[in-house]
């Protein structure tokens, strides 16, 4: 077998040339040859035209995405990655965020809650694999597309080889580089594969196909020490740097896809050309030497301000959804597969960008609070356990697909997938995959013994609507062959005294299965009211229905339970450790493992003598049956708790686990003491702006950067910036105080603010509210006018702006500069009388040498309580208003800040207890608001009232204290001269989930103390 050898790449000058080597799918080399670099490499990750090969062991790489960033307790990353595990998984996709460890340009921090290593070692714990995608650019949906905001000053462009960009990511690359190369495989760790950039694949007017500045990002890696293969994420299956494409061409090519869109509005709507069916070809023309890969493949989708909401979006990437087009992708031959995203989180701290609010939901099969009740995670479990049994399926061969060959009925469309002795894969699905009705066929198979019609014993197949099956021949179980099934496999597994195999169809169905067979082989125990077996020529057949309830049937020493998907939803398949304890078990394709029914998630397994450990988590009360085990078990421990149990007459041990769901109590958050403190006193008349930074730049209009605001020119622009970004002001709310003399005849003050999606603006005069723009869900600047009272000539005077940042702009479409999009005023107009004389302004204290170091450098923005710190706890109630609830609201426009103590005493040492705060949506009338969130000095939640959707924002323990005090935050900006108040405002408890998890640690940030430097 022939293997791709590593490329390898030195961080040189890109004016050096570079030295390619090897022609027709042969290895090459970048300057230095990989033995020189990475001795040991081949014993630890190779490839080949099929697959991976890790340690030497040929593997199907199935993967979810997760941002450890979007959990800022690094404490549940091992609860994710036990989830992940429990699919079936083995590899885990993770970015990371340049913008939250380098928010000052040269001093990068990735500790504390941003440390890369508990992530790692919670994935090596788990026995999952990383591909490590730290940009440095990565969109993301996160702020900036995770550039931080002096990125906005540079003069070059951003994601080309401009000399002051490439020199502006050089610090970050090599640091996280580092700690990348340090937690490789070859050094022990869990990461197998490494992304540079991120779907690199448009150009305006800049050179592109850019293969040097992608070189540039490959080179930053190499020479932080970075081994492993690299792969790209092309945007879409389009050939860009592809091995053997020249300067930047990656070790395996890979793109990525989102078949259904992001239409989360119209969840039952699948576009008529949405499935893609072109994929191997394409792959075989772009990219023949390397495995198949798909680097994000749709696991959900984002929605926007003002959007339908998370729950739809699950919807719309649904069960359906994940049988039809993720089999597809099978029946393409894909050997990398990733989920985008399996988990996605929190956009906490203003880590999002302007297109989406705080939930990261996604609509993934994990929720944002980590539950596990989509019926999607159990689909694509059931996936995902299957591939990890069959190996033969990695070296399959792709064949045409045929709406005849293989199926009597021209509504069904079936794509073979062929092995040497190692099985035979037919992904069937409807020809119009969007067709909801059910479809009756039956099958024209190869198979050892010739082409069969299946069902041999009569009566037809049913393919339901938005469904797919994979239909197998030849297919080898154990020592033990199936000749054929219409069913579809769970897993199987062999044990000294049996295998056991389990399979399953969709509701009532008719299955057929034949099991490759001596003469005198017979079936030794049917249980079942819906299932007959014969005995054939070297066959047994094997008709059966689907129903809730099990059947059974024995061939010989196997073992072969017969279920519906539901019922398959149920089961788990942990596996055994491998040598030294190892949980990435004994093989990586059908490694050793038990088949365990029942829970709502089963961890892991081990054995001691003849004690089988199950750690496992309930929802309710259920029984626990082991199916699979070694002989050598006759002891059930579960959680640490030995149970007795029962022998069923199928061999399967069967008990009864102690579970006790507790009913929570939670604090009425109408009752708690709250404390308020006027959070916009700039409006106040003897406010002392003196210490606040002075607007005195001059503005750069970047034209690339302004295309999609509407006719902006230079003549536009204010005589000096009013952007954020160039006073070091990248994070939340902008705050502008502008002085001017009257001259007795200003009429109106007109300006044009610019905040990204959803944003809002507000204006006064003094301490008069001259008036807000309120936004929709789509605006992200707008002009604004204002009418002024009357002024008196000599008049001192102050308006005050107040501008609520939604986040930085992605930059996708590389050319285009979109993430400089500033933010702040764009212009402004005094009409009728003087101009403004100074503009002063303020964002999150200190800029980028922002105050909080814990928090990172995007959790506060610019409003006063924040400044001042009152957001952390313990803040200094004894000088605030008691008696003051966000409930009760204010009478006028503006921005008060309220704080409250919420001790909590939840038994979350045995509980795992999602918990998160609801705004009851308000009425048609009463003043519009928004609302920040703040919970132990982590903001939360963005609640913007008269858009939405968010009303519910999910908070996980270790940012909660559960056994202890919380100070929980609210900031009410009121957006009407009316004023506004919060219409509802409760803690929420999901189900309580007894659980085996590993302990949750509080993640205690600092406490208030009183910030000198405050303004």
């Amino acid at each position: 077998m022939k293997f791709s050898a590593l490329s390898a790449a030195l961080l040189l000058p890109l004016s050096q040339a570079l030295r390619l080597t090897g022609s027709g799918g042969q290895s090459y080399r970048i300057i230095l040859e990989t033995d020189k670099r990475a001795p040991n490499i081949r014993d630890f990750v190779t490839w080949d035209e099929h697959s991976l090969f890790i340690r030497g062991e040929r593997a199907m790489m199935f993967s979810g995405e997760v941002h450890p960033f979007r959990l800022p307790v690094p404490s549940l990353y091992i609860d994710l990655m036990e989830k992940i595990k429990a699919l079936g998984f083995n590899l885990v996709s993770f970015y990371v965020d340049w913008a939250l460890v380098e928010g000052k340009p040269g001093e990068f921090r990735a500790d504390g809650i941003f440390a890369l290593e508990p992530f790692f070692r919670a994935a090596k714990e788990a026995g999952i694999y990383l591909l490590a995608r730290p940009g440095p650019y990565i969109n993301a949906e996160v702020s900036g597309g995770g550039f931080p905001g002096y990125l906005q000053r540079l003069k070059g462009v951003l994601r080309s080889q401009a000399p002051d960009f490439l020199n502006a990511t050089d610090n970050y690359m090599a640091n996280v580089c580092k700690i990348i190369a340090q937690h490789q495989i070859t050094n022990g760790g869990p990461i197998v594969l490494f992304q540079p950039e991120n779907e690199y694949s448009f150009g305006h007017n800049i050179p592109f196909p850019n293969g040097q500045y992608m070189q540039y990002v490959i080179n930053q890696a190499r020479s932080a020490g970075v081994s492993v293969p690299m792969i790209n994420n092309d945007v879409g299956p389009y050939g860009y740097y592809a091995p053997g494409s020249g300067v930047g061409a990656m070790d395996i090519y890979g793109h990525d896809n989102y078949p259904l869109g992001f239409d989360c509005a119209n969840p039952t709507v699948w576009p008529a050309n949405s499935l893609p069916t072109n994929f191997h070809q394409l792959h075989l023309k772009q990219s023949p030497k390397t495995p198949y890969s798909i680097v994000e493949f749709q696991g959900g989708s984002y929605d926007p301000w003002g959007g339908p909401g998370f729950e739809k979006c699950a919807a719309l990437v649904n069960n359906e959804f994940s049988r039809v087009f993720y089999k597809n992708n099978l029946a393409a031959g894909i050997t990398i597969f990733s989920l985008y995203m399996i988990f996605g989180g929190t956009n906490w701290g203003n880590l999002g960008h302007p297109g989406g609010y705080t939930s990261y939901d996604y609509g993934a099969c994990i929720r944002e609070n980590r539950v596990i009740d989509r019926e999607n995670y159990a689909e694509i479990k059931l996936q995902g356990q299957f591939l990890k049994v069959s190996p033969g399926y990695i070296t399959s061969s792709v064949g045409a697909a045929s709406t005849s060959l293989f199926s009597d009925n021209a509504g069904i469309t079936v794509t073979p997938l062929t092995g040497n002795k190692t099985g035979n894969y037919f992904i069937a699905r409807q020809t119009d995959h969007t067709a909801t009705g059910t479809l009756s066929y039956t099958l024209k198979l190869p198979t050892a013994n010739g082409t069969l019609t299946i069902p041999q014993r009569g009566g037809t197949l049913s393919l339901h609507g938005r469904d797919s099956k994979i239909h197998l021949t030849d297919y080898p179980v154990g020592d033990s062959t199936l000749l054929y099934t219409t069913a579809e496999v769970f897993t199987w597994k062999k044990y000294a005294d049996k295998t056991v195999l389990i399979l399953y169809g969709g509701p009532d169905e008719l299955h057929e299965f034949a099991v490759s067979a001596p003469f005198e082989a017979k079936v030794t125990q049917v249980e079942g009211d819906n299932i007959s077996a014969r005995a054939e020529s070297f066959s047994i057949i094997v008709q059966w229905r689907t129903g809730p309830k099990r059947q059974f049937v024995r061939v010989g020493n196997l073992a072969i339970y017969l279920v519906d998907r539901n019922t398959a939803y149920t089961y788990w398949v942990p596996l055994l450790p491998g040598p030294g304890a190892s949980q990435y078990g004994t093989s990586l394709m059908n490694p050793e493992a038990v088949i365990v029914a029942g829970a709502y998630l089963i961890r892991s397994a081990s054995l001691s003598g003849t004690t089988l450990s199950i750690r496992a988590d309930f929802n309710g009360s259920t029984p626990l049956e082991v199916i699979g085990f070694p002989p050598t078990v006759n002891k059930v421990s579960v959680n640490g708790k030995l149970l007795k149990h029962t022998t069923t007459a199928t061999g399967t041990l069967l008990t009864q686990p102690e579970v006790n769901i507790p009913r929570i109590q939670l604090p009425e958050l109408a009752t708690l003491s709250w404390y308020s403190v006027d959070s916009l006193p700039e409006v106040q008349a003897k406010f002392d702006d003196s210490r606040w930074p002075v607007a005195d730049k001059k503005p750069d209009v970047k034209p690339e950067a302004t295309y999609k605001v509407s006719n902006f020119t230079v003549q536009d622009a204010s005589p000096v910036s009013l952007y954020g970004s160039d006073y070091g002001f990248n994070t939340g709310t902008l705050v502008f105080r502008g002085h001017f003399t009257s001259t007795g005849s200003e009429k109106s003050f007109r300006v044009w603010t610019t905040g990204g999606t959803a944003y809002a603006s507000s204006v006064w005069l003094d301490d008069r509210f001259l008036g807000s723009f309120k936004n929709s869900d789509r605006a992200e600047d707008a002009n604004s006018t204002y009418n002024l009272p009357n002024l008196r000539s000599g008049q001192k005077c102050v308006l005050t702006v107040v501008v609520d940042s939604m986040g930085l702009n992605e930059n996708l479409n590389s050319g285009y500069d979109d993430m400089k999009v500033p933010r702040g005023i764009f212009s402004y107009t005094l009409e009728g009388g003087a101009d403004i004389s100074t503009w002063k302004l303020t964002g999150n204290l200190g800029g980028e040498s922002y105050v909080d170091k814990f928090r990172g450098p995007l959790n506060e923005g610019g409003l006063f309580f924040e400044r001042q710190g009152f957001h952390y706890p313990s803040p200094p109630v004894d000088s605030f208003v008691n008696a003051s609830s966000p409930l009760n609201g204010v009478d006028r426009a503006g921005i008060t800040y309220y704080t409250a103590n919420m001790p909590l005493n939840l038994p979350s040492e045995t509980h795992d207890i999602p918990l998160s705060f609801v705004f009851a949506s308000p009425p048609a009338q009463g003043g519009d608001y928004r609302a920040l969130l703040y919970v132990n000095g982590f903001q939360f939640g963005k609640y913007v009232s008269n858009i939405g959707p968010q009303t519910e924002f999910p908070v996980p323990e270790g940012i909660l204290n559960y056994k202890g005090d919380n100070w929980i935050g609210l900031a009410l900006w009121a957006l009407d001269d009316v004023g506004a108040k919060v219409r509802g405002f409760t803690l929420k408890a999901g189900t309580p989930v007894q659980s085996s998890r590993s302990k949750v640690e509080f993640v205690r940030g600092p406490s208030y103390s009183k910030r000198q430097e405050a303004y």
